[in-house]
């Protein structure tokens, strides 16, 4: 893989993230050590941006999977592709960045079939290793590879969720939405908005965030928060732009959708 290709992965610009509880240092040290890392947090608290901030810190090319249940092993791995001129292989995520040193995000990985998830196994612990068996052949993890996976635990069944076996081959950050402070400064400094605005969505957020489990799956999230600020300071009507973005994505339900609309009118109206 030659750098040209290897610089297509790269993170050029720093994103924007907010250190909370000392998760940057607690990283790096599992970088230094290349530990397989898993984050566990509600959907949309920033996990994703965390790992692209780390990529980025750490100068490191970046390949990320969103997972889903249709994804096979051959997905991850590789297969071989006919051509023009017969039959190529072609290296799958995994396989590239297992190559190059990149660090290889998996998003949402219990979304994948647990007989796809397994092939991850030999490349976390200290075979560092990709076997190719299609190919024939054994790659040899580069030095600076680290794999990174991140999932939802309070959305899992127990029909989703990773065995023992893979679990106990990472270690683990916990995240979590911010104190109400710390995600208001958030929201405002990714939409560009006025304080005291962000802070009536955040009191929203936290209204629904209370009704988890009791007619709503979760809670609004930092990144719909951000969606709805950005139309705020567009200039779209704040009730409007949370019925869009906060409102109708969270639930069909119309008793549901009436209670969080009232809480949004409770703060904008």
């Amino acid at each position: 893989m030659n750098a040209q290709n290897t610089e297509q992965y790269k993170v050029a610009r720093e994103p924007y993230y907010r250190v909370t509880s000392g998760e940057v240092a607690l990283y790096e040290a599992a970088y230094a050590n290349r530990m397989p890392v898993m984050l566990k947090g509600p959907t949309g608290c920033g996990k994703s941006r965390f790992v692209e901030y780390m990529a980025w810190k750490l100068g490191r090319p970046l390949i990320t999977v969103a997972c889903n249940e249709d994804m096979t092993a051959s997905d991850l791995v590789g297969r071989f592709l006919l051509d023009k001129d017969g039959t190529k292989w072609n290296d799958g995520p995994l396989t590239t960045a297992a190559r190059i040193g990149a660090i290889c995000y998996l998003d949402e990985i219990v979304e994948a079939r647990q007989d796809t998830t397994v092939v991850i196994h030999p490349l976390t612990d200290h075979r560092r290793q990709l076997p190719l068996d299609k190919k024939g052949e054994l790659v040899q993890a580069h030095a600076d590879f680290q794999l990174v996976i991140s999932y939802n635990p309070g959305y899992q069944s127990l029909m989703k969720d990773l065995k023992q076996s893979t679990k106990q081959r990472f270690a683990a950050l916990d995240f979590e939405y911010p104190e109400a402070a710390v995600e208001a400064e958030i929201v405002a400094r990714e939409a560009g908005i006025d304080d005291k605005t962000a802070g009536k969505l955040i009191q929203v957020a936290h209204r629904t965030r209370n009704l988890k489990g009791h007619g709503l799956d979760e809670g609004i999230s930092t990144r719909l928060l951000v969606y709805a600020a950005q139309m705020i300071g567009a200039g779209v009507d704040p009730v409007a732009a949370c019925q869009m973005t906060l409102v109708t994505p969270l639930t069909d339900d119309p008793d549901m959708r009436q209670t969080l609309q009232a809480a949004v009118e409770t703060f904008f109206v």
